[in-house]
């Protein structure tokens, strides 16, 4: 199927958001922990966090337009500038998935969907204990992106806590190692498995590719 601009706007209004956010092939799992400034625990998952610089280490997410719904997520963040990032693993996917449902501020998503706190040191964000891969982030700035009202939320790494077990050649993560998970459109969930590793690429040692068709 081929499917130009016009077609795409046609689209009714749900597929089009399954087809657009599934299309960029598979994203990242992760569980966002915050709290406000009053105690009241959010988690939320999302499928947009990504690297944005390893020194200092920063890593961004985006979030939708607030609009008339709230953002519990952002507004703990702007409130007290700390939130934890928690990889989703398969033994917990359902669980993770249904902390996406549009609760009421006073409620829970840990409890509500049979996750658990966890606390590390004087972090005042929660993480999620049945995490392997967990950042405590620091907020420091967000943008909002005028194209489609979406904001882009920068925090820096304060906390990264990963398991030996994932911790391959050369220090590289192995996320198939602890069953790291990702995230195609707004429900599907992808085991990861690694299926190889390459040396760091420099131009004289590109293979040639020319002798092995």
């Amino acid at each position: 199927m081929q499917y130009s601009k016009q077609d795409i706007d046609q689209m009714d209004r749900i597929q089009k958001i399954k087809f657009i956010n599934s299309i960029s092939g598979i994203k990242p799992a992760n569980l966002i922990g915050s709290v406000s400034n009053s105690g009241q625990v959010n988690l939320a998952i999302f499928s947009s966090v990504f690297h944005l610089g390893s020194d200092p280490a920063l890593l961004g997410f985006i979030t939708r337009p607030t609009g008339e719904i709230p953002r519990h997520t952002l507004e703990n963040i702007k409130e007290n500038k700390q939130y934890t990032i928690n990889h989703v693993n398969s033994s917990f996917t359902e669980k993770a998935h249904y902390t996406s449902a549009k609760f009421e501020r006073g409620q829970s998503e840990f409890k509500i969907c049979g996750l658990t706190e966890e606390y590390i040191g004087d972090f005042k964000a929660p993480f999620v204990k049945e995490s392997g891969i967990k950042m405590g982030m620091e907020f420091k700035e967000a943008i909002d992106i005028k194209l489609n009202g979406t904001i882009l939320v920068i925090g820096e790494i304060q906390h990264l806590i990963i398991p030996e077990k994932a911790l391959g050649e050369d220090e590289d993560i192995d996320l198939s190692n602890i069953n790291t998970v990702g995230i195609s459109g707004l429900n599907t969930y992808y085991e990861l498995k690694k299926i190889s590793r390459y040396p760091y690429a420099r131009v004289n040692q590109i293979p040639d590719f020319d002798a092995e068709i």
